[in-house]
């Protein structure tokens, strides 16, 4: 890596790192840099079992590959990936960005899909129909959901036998009090700037009751529009209208730093 900090996207379900590409194309900077967690759009490590702690050991073995900290972005479940990594491993992280902070508060009750995935045979039917069909038929589900073609026939084409068993592993390692028992680590997160990003007006998955959540983490949240958030992938569809300013960083990163001051962290829990 070079010396301008890296900036690291890390996507989520059922998604592959092409979900990301409307908005690096207007973020106007080439070194953005996605990572795939295994089984969205990139391959299973020897003996990986697709659970949750598993997916924040290999985000963290990523980033310790990098020469020094890293601006983190999450969206969906690699929302929660950073999530971990902020609680665990803070010393790899310049600032982090999040949209579903929520799932790791004591209250917090999986989504309906979710608790599908999370039950024998019916989360095998569900994915199965979820990820079935073909390329073209996938695809032109999502251009459905407001997709551009491009992206939705790259998305189409990773969502695979693979994916589904991650889907299954992940949320079944995932079922409550997993994520509530980790989120008692989130005051180690405050370690770093981060954010924690909803949709306005919104009902935002993650987000419901996720005020203890962000208060422990202490991390201010930035209500958006129609940011890159979840809810229909809007941020494909509206990619355009969240810029980065005159520095090139993401929006979502700037942000994050400029609220050190507000959020009372002192200068030197930040290096």
């Amino acid at each position: 890596m070079d010396a301008r900090r890296a900036v690291v996207f890390v996507h989520g379900n059922p998604e592959t790192d092409a979900v990301w590409s409307p908005l690096i194309a207007e973020l106007g900077r080439g070194d953005v840099v996605c990572l795939s967690p295994p089984g969205f759009g990139a391959p299973f490590p020897p003996g990986f079992g697709c659970t949750v702690r598993e997916y924040r050991d290999w985000l963290i073995g990523q980033l310790e590959r990098f020469d020094g900290p890293v601006d983190l972005v999450g969206h969906d479940w690699g929302g929660g990936h950073v999530v971990n990594v902020a609680m665990a491993r803070p010393d790899l992280l310049h600032s982090w960005a999040t949209d579903a902070i929520g799932v790791f508060d004591p209250a917090y009750a999986w989504h309906n899909l979710a608790q599908g995935w999370q039950t024998p045979g019916t989360g095998e039917e569900s994915v199965g129909r979820l990820l079935g069909g073909t390329t073209e038929q996938r695809a032109a589900y999502l251009v459905g959901r407001g997709i551009a073609e491009p992206v939705a026939s790259r998305l189409a084409d990773g969502q695979d036998e693979a994916m589904g068993r991650a889907i299954l592993a992940l949320y079944r390692s995932a079922a409550q009090p997993v994520m509530a028992d980790l989120g008692r680590e989130l005051p180690a997160a405050a370690r770093r700037p981060g954010l924690c990003l909803a949709r306005h007006g919104g009902r935002q998955r993650g987000l419901r009751g996720d005020a203890p959540s962000r208060r422990r983490a202490r991390v201010p949240v930035w209500p958006c529009s129609t940011g890159w958030v979840t809810g229909g992938w809007c941020k494909i569809r509206h990619a355009g209208r969240g810029r980065s300013g005159s520095s090139g960083r993401p929006w979502a990163m700037r942000r994050a730093t400029d609220r050190r001051a507000a959020a009372g962290r002192d200068e030197s829990n930040e290096r």
